[in-house]
């Protein structure tokens, strides 16, 4: 490893090593988009999903950011998982334009943090009345990246078969704009999640160093056994790329069943010394072809705190969550971790 290496792991390995330790030793990440946008109005019936609203309700994304942060999330996340050149393109819209609505993702985000630390200027209190959280305190701003299959938009982010033509060039080449705007769009860091398989981790990690990507990133795969990750790759080998890459300053699991997650946290700790996030969805399960939600088995906000204790035991220290998960979940997480941060 040369200096310039060494330089890269201190500076984000301190990054988030420093942010935690202002949280208090736990982050709060936020918790799903799609379903908030959907109740705050927005029609999603589209292959860009939640990255629709970029184009026709903005002001929707920036409400729901600003839901998240007034439920006490420390870490908020771009609306730009969907959001692909290629999608757009296949919209209609030119590269320039596409280039454009990926760049506002964390332009709201980061708007929407700027309206909140201006409630918390104007509050009394760190709480209000209504149960907001209005407490000055760093928030980060995370450019989220979906993987390919996030792309083709027919679930096969939840099974990691992408066929044999798709390789680690192809993978690469198709993230590599959209990683290179992303990085240079002001967000903190960059969140690669829902990874379904080693070959797409594998791309991520090169990208980052090919690219001089200067922006640290997290790397998020989800499973679906609680033992590999989607496609059936083992979760240590992919935990390991991420502990193998420099720039990347955090690794874990999201969109995954809450039963899942505190023997998949106890497999990443056996490969990596770097923090581990984990921000699982409700437990329901998605089918990807009818684009619904199908069965009614999630767990409540009540229930999920309780696992979330465990998994910060089990060493968890970034905790949130992904699809059906609301702002009252993300509120429930924030209270349960208040008695146990140091601050």
């Amino acid at each position: 490893m040369g200096t310039s290496d060494v330089n890269a792991n201190s500076s984000s390995s301190s990054l988030v090593k420093d942010f935690l330790h202002k949280c208090g030793g736990v982050a709060v990440i936020d918790g799903g988009f799609a379903t908030e946008l959907e109740r705050h109005g927005a029609d999603l019936n589209d292959p860009l999903w939640s990255a629709k609203c970029l184009l026709t309700d903005p002001h929707l994304v920036r409400a729901v950011h600003l839901d998240y942060l007034e439920a006490g999330a420390d870490i908020i996340l771009s609306s730009s998982y969907q959001a692909t050149i290629q999608g757009f393109k296949a919209k209609g819209y030119s590269i320039e334009e596409s280039e454009s609505l990926l760049k506002r993702s964390v332009e709201i985000a980061c708007e929407a943090r700027d309206v909140y630390y201006k409630r918390c200027r104007e509050s009394s209190s760190d709480q209000s009345t209504d149960g907001k959280v209005l407490k000055q305190r760093p928030i980060l701003v995370a450019a989220s990246v979906g993987s390919y299959g996030a792309y083709l938009a027919d679930g096969s982010e939840y099974s990691g078969e992408y066929g044999d033509a798709v390789d680690l060039k192809f993978l690469k080449d198709f993230h590599r704009r959209r990683v290179h705007l992303l990085a240079n769009s002001g967000a903190d860091l960059i969140a690669f999640e829902t990874v379904p398989n080693k070959l797409e981790a594998q791309a991520f990690v090169e990208l980052l160093k090919e690219e001089d990507i200067k922006t640290p990133a997290w790397l998020s795969f989800n499973s679906k056994d609680g033992v590999n990750v989607v496609s059936g790759d083992s979760l240590s080998e992919c935990a390991a790329i991420g502990e193998s890459c420099e720039k990347v300053l955090a690794v874990g699991i999201n969109c995954t069943p809450p039963r899942f997650i505190l023997d998949l946290i106890l497999s990443i700790k056996q490969v990596t010394t770097k923090p581990i996030l984990i921000y699982p969805n409700s437990g329901e399960s998605y089918d990807g072809i009818r684009k619904e939600w199908v069965s009614n088995t999630g767990v409540t906000d009540e229930d999920f705190v309780p696992y979330v204790n465990k998994w910060c035991e089990a060493g968890a220290s970034l905790v949130g969550g992904c699809c059906r998960t609301t702002p009252n979940t993300i509120r429930a997480i924030y209270k349960s971790l208040s008695g146990k941060r140091t601050i």
